[in-house]
């Protein structure tokens, strides 16, 4: 019988170790740091499953080096133990990315008043993470494949074939390596980003995630529109938000030509900076136009953001429209008519022409008068 190779248990008991220390630093982590800085418990949820793995894992590597030597199936228990390390590593790598992405979105509050820079960084997060794991499952599913003598000996003749699969493939699918090209892009130049307020297809919406093949944007009546990624890098769409948040609002009221324009601007100033959705700095009211009925009254303010332009504008149809009710009830837009009526007087005045005599037609002689009957 052989002897037990002490020194191949080494390196897994450092790792045993290792992850023995870091199962108890998530412990501490959970009780001390996490509660301190209000964070939540994404830290140890993300990091104990996985050092536990690996714990066990190295438990069974050890006895499998003491009793290797006594089992007719340790050959298949080894691939078996090398694939579930591998699977391992990748369950490891994913909840560090997990890790990673759910420090920086909760360090970048995306519900604060100016967001811009949280936007940004939570549409390149969750883009980039999306696409990480998908390597990261391609990189274990190559390491497994590896783990098999056959796969590995014809691995040059795979990767020839590869070649030519992918071509195949990529123009099979096109249209959804377009939208994961797309995806990419998007979280480099980023045309949108999380929590923007975008117009798609004439709908008012925010966007409420990015995804590597397609974008959900959450309209104002709690609908969610689902649009392919790529109609954000070839099409014209709006957007709202691309450098700030702030946003002017214009309110349109139409009034008759008796209302008087400065007691309408003196309440509007004087109303509108009370206002807390009025972020002081711009205001104005101006005739903009007249027709024939009435005259066209703009007003312009603005907002911090489009919600509260919304309800900004609204507030200001109210307000006006019940000042005008109050103080000038005469001033809404009407339709005027005028009658003329001639006066008794002028018609006295009015002579019409005398009329031609009737006259009586002059008898007729005829030229050659009948002779006399002889009696």
């Amino acid at each position: 019988m052989n002897k037990i190779d002490y020194a191949r248990l080494i390196i897994p008991s450092i790792i045993f170790a290792v992850c023995g220390i870091l199962l108890i630093l998530s412990v501490i982590l959970k009780k001390k740091v996490v509660k301190k800085h209000g964070l939540s418990d994404v830290l140890v949820r993300n990091v104990k499953a996985p050092i536990k793995g690996f714990i066990v894992l190295t438990l069974l590597y050890v006895i499998f080096e003491i009793l290797k030597y006594r089992w007719v199936l340790y050959p298949v228990i080894e691939h078996l133990y090398s694939t579930l390390v591998i699977i391992c590593f990748g369950w490891m790598t994913i909840k560090i990315l997990n890790l990673i992405s759910a420090l920086l979105l909760n360090y970048y509050d995306i519900q604060q008043s100016d967001n811009y820079r949280a936007r940004q960084v939570h549409t390149q997060v969750k883009v980039f993470k999306r696409l990480s794991i998908a390597l990261v499952v391609i990189f274990v599913t190559i390491g497994i494949l590896m783990t098999f003598e056959s796969v590995r000996e014809q691995g040059v003749s795979l990767l020839a074939s590869a070649g030519v699969l992918s071509i195949i493939i990529g123009l099979a699918a096109q249209k959804t390596m377009g939208n994961l090209f797309g995806g990419i892009q998007i979280a480099i130049s980023q045309p949108i980003r999380i929590d923007d307020v975008v117009v798609v297809e004439n709908e008012w919406g925010r966007i409420e995630e990015i995804h590597l093949t397609y974008v959900v944007v959450k309209l104002w009546d709690m609908r969610r529109l689902i649009v392919p990624i790529s109609y954000f890098t070839d099409r014209v769409f709006q957007n709202w938000t691309q450098k700030t948040a702030d946003i002017l609002g214009t309110v349109l009221l139409y009034v008759d030509y008796t209302l008087p324009i400065t007691p309408l601007r003196e309440e509007f100033n004087k109303w509108i900076e009370g206002n807390k959705l009025w972020d002081g700095k711009v205001k104005v009211i101006q005739i903009t136009n007249t027709t024939d009925r009435v005259m066209e009254i703009r007003i312009l303010t603005s907002s911090p953001n489009s919600g509260a332009s919304f309800d900004l504008r609204c507030a200001i149809r109210e307000h006006m429209i019940s000042f005008n009710q109050k103080n000038y009830p005469n001033a809404f837009p009407r339709t005027r008519s005028h009658t003329l009526h001639m006066d008794d007087e002028d018609e006295s005045h009015t002579h019409t022409a005398p009329k031609d005599p009737v006259r009586a037609p002059a008898p007729t002689l005829d030229a050659h008068p009948k002779p006399m009957d002889a009696k």
